[in-house]
């Protein structure tokens, strides 16, 4: 048995198999936090988040002041509806990484998702005030602006995003009134994909990859939770 299997056993999505050889390697190496980081990634991906809230407990005791380990247990916590816990810990992240723009770009995201609007631009905008490059802070402060009633706010959010990742939307053809309706209807679809291209924008800043990795597996994690 070895990490190395165990991992690609994840990353092919054989997760009973990487839960079965991260358990042998944990008893050998109870106290190893990246056995247990990963173990309770396995679990979470089979829908025991019960258990693996277990182990996100354990490796934030191993290493008290990781900040990943704080932000992916506060991930884990909000998959359990815990999100009073949940936003402790983000904040708890924040206060100890105070110049990493993914530390409020991750809470500000969990904020939208539980409802707190303005805390989640506030966020966005610390985070963006941290790296002005930042397409995916931009885009998503502007998805926010947008469900509180911003319009203006949120339409040069979304232009702001477009061109750091050199999108350009098509100039709008000349139309009869008969072709109205089926325009607007098209154009509308346009819109809603510029608003929504996050895989495109995670793909194309360059500013700051390592935020760009992050912030990619953490919408993951999210959305891979939400639909279990």
């Amino acid at each position: 048995m070895s990490f190395e299997q165990a991992i690609e056993f994840y990353k092919a999505g054989k997760f009973q198999e990487a839960l079965t050889l991260f358990n042998d390697l944990i008893s050998s190496n109870p106290n190893q936090a990246q056995l247990h980081l990963h173990r309770g990634r396995v679990l979470s991906r089979l829908g025991k988040t019960e258990l693996a809230i277990s182990d996100f407990d354990l490796i934030v005791e191993l290493e008290p002041y990781n900040t990943d380990f704080i932000s992916d247990r506060a991930v884990v916590l909000h998959l359990l509806k815990r999100n009073e816990e949940a936003l402790s810990e983000f904040d708890r992240a924040a206060n100890l990484d105070p110049g990493n723009p993914y530390r409020y770009s991750s809470r500000a995201y969990f904020k939208d998702r539980i409802g707190d609007l303005e805390g989640a631009i506030e966020d966005y905008d610390k985070a963006i005030e941290l790296d002005p490059e930042d397409a995916v802070a931009y885009n998503n402060r502007g998805l926010v602006e947008e469900k509180v009633g911003y319009q203006a706010r949120a339409k040069k959010s979304f232009k702001k995003a477009d061109d750091l990742v050199g999108y350009k939307a098509p100039e709008p053809k000349p139309t009869t009134p008969k072709e109205e309706v089926k325009i607007e209807a098209t154009q509308e679809v346009e819109k809603k994909m510029t608003f929504s291209h996050f895989v495109q924008i995670l793909k194309s800043v360059a500013s700051n990859p390592k935020t760009q990795k992050e912030f990619s597996t953490y919408l993951k994690n999210l959305f891979s939770g939400k639909k279990k």
